[in-house]
């Protein structure tokens, strides 16, 4: 080295001198006094940066001999504690560490370059895991300008290939970051969209059509979904948020002014239907005390249809008014009923008496003398009438048993007439007469055939005869029935 050069040396490290914390001001040398301890290569780092440094005088952990070995391929020290870094074939110096041999020297500034290595191997660690890529740039960044300052000695050109690899890398991850969070993003705003959209559709029914209990219960719901959505969804960008929020507060809006009219309207509704029953049941029980057991029942079905016809009231309102009326009626048939049962025993012995009667006409089955089943069937009706009434659960089987008898003495009547009309007689005798004609024609016909050998026309007479035959056989039976 040159006198210039130490001189310029010299200069730089009174610069940084002034610049160092006191603590690191050197201390004059004293063979009985310890010396300080070597600052560490993270403090070292964090002081302003300068020209090569001056180190107090101090010492140092022994370095290994690997990493000597390593250190003096890219660097040297001198006897004075200079460290001198060769990049790109040329030498320039990085700092001085004196009263400490050159080894130790050598070993220091390599150090601060192993500092900033082991942060490259974190770093691409942290690459290859695909940790968030937050700030790995800006981490680069600060080594590259570590590097830069040339204030350490060991394989720059390597670390900054490195750094390199991992800007490329970096780039990539925030590629791939920026694609996940835009697809997060997307389905994000679909999930938003869909929220809203179901909203929409809930508040667009036709609030006669609504289940007013389900859809508020479901519309409750995906307002907690949206809350929840906002609080840890990912953002969707103000103006997306803002005008997805504007619909579906909109759609609640809506919702709810269709409920508030529909419960309003419902209530009036309710009240009319309350009033109007109200009026019916006051009907009912006015009525519940008559006698009037026809008239009565007549009435109460009128009622009853006027009730059907009015609107409900609320379900509690409506069962508790359908309840009075339904009363009401009970009361007046329950009263009926007991008349009709204390009537029916007054019958009892006229039900004995008409059903000896039944079995009497039925006897008369078959008929086979039409005038005496007649006369007998007239002195059962007298002596019907003159029984009088039968309970009501036995009327319709009582009298239709009679009917049955009535019946089979009308059909017997309505045959004998039909069998003596004197119109049908008379047909009937036209008939057989040109039957009999027919049949003496088709008689000669046959003989004629016969005595000529005519084969076919002995087939067709012959054919001809047996149809005209029997017409006459069945007429002449109708007119024996006649007689």
């Amino acid at each position: 080295m040159t006198h210039s050069q130490q001189s310029d040396e010299t200069a730089v490290t009174a610069n940084e001198a002034e610049q160092l914390p006191a603590t690191e001001t050197p201390a004059p040398e004293a063979s009985e006094a310890p010396r300080p301890a070597a600052p560490s290569p993270a403090a070292f780092a964090a002081r302003p940066k300068a020209a090569p440094s001056v180190i107090p005088a101090a010492p140092a952990p022994a370095p290994s001999a690997v990493s000597l070995a390593e250190a003096s391929k890219w660097g040297r020290a001198e006897e004075d504690g200079h460290v001198f870094l060769t990049i790109d074939g040329v030498e320039q110096p990085v700092g001085q560490y004196p009263g400490v041999s050159r080894e130790e020297a050598l070993g220091y500034f390599a150090r601060k370059f192993e500092d900033i290595l082991a942060q490259v191997v974190l770093l691409e660690h942290r690459v290859e895991s695909k940790a968030p890529a937050t700030d790995m740039q800006k981490t680069v960044n600060h080594l590259r300008e570590q590097l830069a300052e040339r204030n350490m000695v060991g394989d720059i050109r390597s670390a900054e290939a490195r750094l390199d690899t991992l800007t490329a890398q970096i780039a990539e991850l925030e590629q791939s970051e920026k694609a996940a969070h835009e697809a997060a993003r997307t389905a994000e705003l679909a999930a938003r969209e869909a929220i809203v959209a179901e909203a929409e559709a809930i508040s667009g029914q036709d609030p006669a059509q609504v289940q007013w209990k389900t859809s508020s219960a479901r519309m409750n719901e995906l307002f907690e979904s949206w809350k929840t959505a906002q609080k840890n969804g990912i953002r969707l960008g103000r103006s997306n948020e803002d005008a997805l929020w504007k619909r579906f507060r909109a759609a609640r809006t809506l919702f709810d002014r269709h409920r508030r009219a529909y419960f309003s309207q419902l209530d009036s509704t309710n009240s009319a239907a309350k009033v109007a029953k109200e009026k019916l049941i006051a009907e009912a029980e006015a009525l519940s005390d008559s006698t009037d057991w026809g008239y009565t029942a007549g009435e109460y079905r009128r009622l009853m249809d006027q009730w059907k016809a009015t609107p409900r009231a609320s379900r509690k309102d409506d069962d508790a008014l359908w309840l009075r009326f339904r009363a009401a009626q009970d009361v007046f048939f329950s009263k009926r009923q007991a008349a009709n049962e204390e009537i029916d025993q007054q019958y009892a012995a006229n039900l004995v008496v008409k059903e000896e009667l039944i079995a009497e006409a039925q006897a008369l089955l078959p008929i086979s003398d039409l005038a005496a089943a007649k006369k007998a069937l007239q002195s059962i009706r007298d002596r019907w009438d003159e029984a009088g009434k039968v309970p009501r659960a036995d009327m319709g089987r009582i009298e239709a048993g009679l009917r049955k008898v009535e019946d089979a003495v009308r059909d017997a009547e309505d045959d004998k007439w039909r069998r003596s009309n004197p119109e049908t007689k008379a047909r009937t005798n036209s008939a057989l007469a040109q039957l009999e004609a027919a049949i003496a024609g088709l008689q000669e016909d046959l003989a004629k055939a016969e005595k000529s050998g005519d084969a076919r026309g002995i087939k067709e007479a012959r054919e001809a005869l047996e149809a005209r035959q029997a017409w006459l056989d069945q007429i002449q039976r109708s007119a024996s029935d006649l007689g």
